[in-house]
């Protein structure tokens, strides 16, 4: 690097004449000074910025403050940035000074640009209000890269040598006091079996099911006992079918279920949750316990109590999906289900919803009497979830960045919910909307027969959503439908471009 370069760089950070001011930290304020330079038309499309610490000098901020800025702008779609070529304000930017819509100009340029660069089949929607997915702008990067590089300096040799199959020491141990503290789970570090996220759980718990094989464990009530090998060809699997679900819940799952040779039976849901007192001969049962998905609500205390009757009377297991037991907003946290028996339920969690699924990180919470099982089940080490990632991971939340990550996004989603609820109110006073007071989505009630009808004309318009059919068991009677609905989620879009999406949302749904 020659100094007239880093001269020259300078002098570029200088004339941006940014003014770090207004509501929040230094990174917030140079996000909103950069992006109000592009909208004005001070910063014009194809212009390079500094790099980070050119930047981070001539303002008087640490480096990883800037870096977060043009990352969130990247994600945003008012910069790009390529390897040779730097960070530049992207070309397809309409500024004020066009007479454009502000607030769908970076949408606009990410299907142009998508258009020129990318496959069709990696086209995004202009709206995306799929439920399920964080936003992706707000990935700590600074704080994540910061964990990843004291992991990796400071972690074992043998952490880079074959491992253990239950995963990293450091970061069961680091989850057993996380779960503790803010689920109220009850396990210790030899209880816990990392995964991949929640699909590969049920793989390895229902590994072996697969037709053509011996119906599952010897065990009674679908759980192996001490001592068996399941995971061998015709050994079974750790549990066995039937399972009992939710009549609402993703196909997704159900499909990995099926493709296992489980059968899954339907529990019929109320606004008080699953009606487990339905459950029958089943020998396991899969809840959404904290927050039903996707109708909403958590499972009432007394049915609480009596799905671990249950197990305990069959002898059977309660899986617990816990998906988004941190996103809370208008009650007091529902403690995990697992809490009332470690022995008799089965506790899944991953960062799929509080950080990123692209990490694919999650755990088990497992009985005592399926640790081996599973471990069993996990087989050649080509499954098993990244050393270092996982390090990364047990630095981050032992060191205290997960719980303020989570707090802040809680904070950034209860503010779109409510956006959601008030854009709704204005517009759409006749749609009722629940399951808002917590997770990533709510359900909007429809009128009989505009579910369908709603869902075509949102596609056409570019909005991605769901509607509540899709989430509907194949085999639910009648008298277990939830009517008609959409589910709307509203934490996938970038912060500029929500107000676009509840407006085009709005647009489509049916009139009163």
């Amino acid at each position: 690097m020659t100094e007239s370069w880093v001269n020259s760089a300078r002098r570029i950070g200088v004339d941006l004449h940014l003014e770090l001011s207004g509501p929040g930290g230094r990174r917030a304020a140079l996000t909103r000074a950069l992006r109000d330079a592009v909208r004005s038309g001070r910063l014009a499309p194809g212009t390079r910025l500094p790099p980070y610490r050119s930047l981070a000098a001539d303002l008087g901020v640490a480096r990883n403050t800037v870096a977060d800025a043009y990352a969130e702008l990247v994600a945003e779609g008012w910069l790009t940035a390529r390897q040779g070529s730097g960070t530049r304000v992207a070309r397809g930017v309409a500024s004020a000074r066009s007479g454009r819509h502000e607030s769908a100009e970076p949408q606009r340029h990410a299907v142009a640009h998508a258009t020129e660069e990318t496959p069709s089949h990696a086209r995004g929607p202009r709206h995306d209000l799929r439920q399920g997915a964080p936003d992706a702008s707000a990935f700590p990067r600074a704080a994540w890269a910061a964990s990843y590089r004291r992991a990796l300096l400071g972690a074992p040799s043998e952490a880079f040598g074959p491992g253990d199959p239950a995963g990293r020491r450091e970061l069961r141990e680091a989850l057993t006091e996380y779960l503790a503290r803010a689920r109220g789970v009850r396990t210790e570090p030899d209880r816990i079996v990392i995964c991949s996220g929640f699909g590969h759980a049920l793989r390895l718990l229902f590994a072996g099911n697969r037709p053509g094989t011996p119906d599952g464990p010897d065990g009674p009530g679908g759980l192996s006992r001490p001592g068996s090998r399941p995971g061998r060809p015709g050994a079974g699997g750790v549990l066995r079918g039937p399972l009992g679900v939710e009549a609402y819940g993703l196909d997704f799952h159900r499909g990995l279920l099926a493709a296992a040779g489980v059968r899954t039976v339907p529990l019929p849901l109320d606004a008080d949750g699953a009606r487990v007192e339905t459950l029958g001969r089943e020998r396991a049962v899969l809840l959404t316990p904290a927050h039903q998905f996707p109708t909403g609500g958590p499972l009432h205390p007394e049915r609480r109590a009596a799905v671990i009757d249950w197990a305990r009377a069959r002898d059977a297991v309660v899986l617990e999906d816990d998906y988004d037991g941190e996103f809370r907003y208008d009650r007091r946290p529902v403690g995990a289900l697992q809490g009332l028996d470690p022995e008799r339920v089965i506790y899944i969690g991953s960062v799929s919803k509080s950080l990123s699924p692209a990490l694919r990180l999650g755990w088990m919470v497992l009985p005592r009497r399926c640790v081996e099982p599973v471990l069993a089940a996990k087989g050649e080490r080509e499954g098993w979830a990244s050393a270092p990632d996982q390090l990364a991971l047990a630095d981050f939340v032992a060191g205290g960045s997960y719980d303020r990550h989570v707090r802040r996004m809680r904070q950034r989603y209860r503010r779109r919910r409510d956006r959601l609820v008030a854009a709704l109110a204005a517009h759409a006073p006749h749609i009722e909307v629940t399951g808002i007071a917590a997770g990533l989505h709510a359900v909007l009630r429809l009128p009989p027969g505009t579910e369908g009808p709603t869902v075509i004309a949102a596609a056409r318009q570019g909005i991605a959503l769901d509607g509540l059919a899709g989430f509907r068991h194949p085999d639910a009677q009648r008298d277990m439908t939830m009517g008609e609905g959409l589910v709307v989620g509203y934490a996938a879009p970038a912060e500029h471009a929500y107000g676009a999406a509840l407006e085009a949302l709005c647009g489509v749904l049916p009139r009163g």
